[in-house]
C-alpha cells in the first residue's frame, strides 16, 4: 500500500471543517498576544481556504471553476507559509504553535496525495 492515502475525496472532506478551524480557533484560542497578525492571518487564510474550496473542481466544490492541481498548490504555498510565518513575524508562544502544527498539518496532508491514476503522478486536468 502506498504512503499517498489523501485522494481527491478524501481532500475535499478536510476542506471545510479546516476553513472553519482557521476562522474560528484563532479567536477562541486568543491568537495574537504576540503580534496581531497572529490572530488575523489564520482568520483571512480560513476564509481565503473556504472560498478556494468553493471554487475548487472536486466533488464538495459548488462552483467548479478552479482546478484541482492549483487547489493543492495553494494548500502547499499555505503549509509553507504557516511554517515560516512564526520566524518572519515574530510569532511566540501559541501563537507560534499554531501556525506551526497546522502549516505540518498541511504539509503532511499535500504530501500524502495520492496523484489520479495514469498520470504519471500529476493531478489528472478536469
Amino acid at each position: 500500500m502506498s504512503p499517498r492515502f489523501v485522494t481527491k475525496d478524501i481532500h475535499a472532506l478536510l476542506d471545510y471543517p479546516v476553513a472553519a478551524a482557521l476562522i474560528i480557533l484563532p479567536l477562541v484560542l486568543g491568537l495574537g498576544d504576540s503580534h496581531p497578525l497572529a490572530l488575523w492571518l489564520g482568520v483571512a487564510t480560513g476564509v481565503a481556504a473556504l472560498t478556494l474550496t468553493l471554487l475548487t473542481d472536486h466533488r464538495l466544490g459548488v462552483w467548479r471553476v478552479l482546478p484541482y492541481n492549483f487547489h493543492l498548490l495553494v494548500d502547499g504555498l499555505v503549509g509553507a507559509t504557516f511554517l515560516a510565518a512564526p520566524f518572519i513575524l515574530g510569532f511566540t508562544g501559541i501563537d507560534a504553535w499554531f501556525y506551526w502544527i497546522n502549516g505540518a498539518a498541511v504539509a503532511c496532508v499535500v504530501s500524502l496525495h495520492q496523484p489520479a491514476e495514469g498520470t504519471g503522478g500529476h493531478v489528472a486536468p478536469a
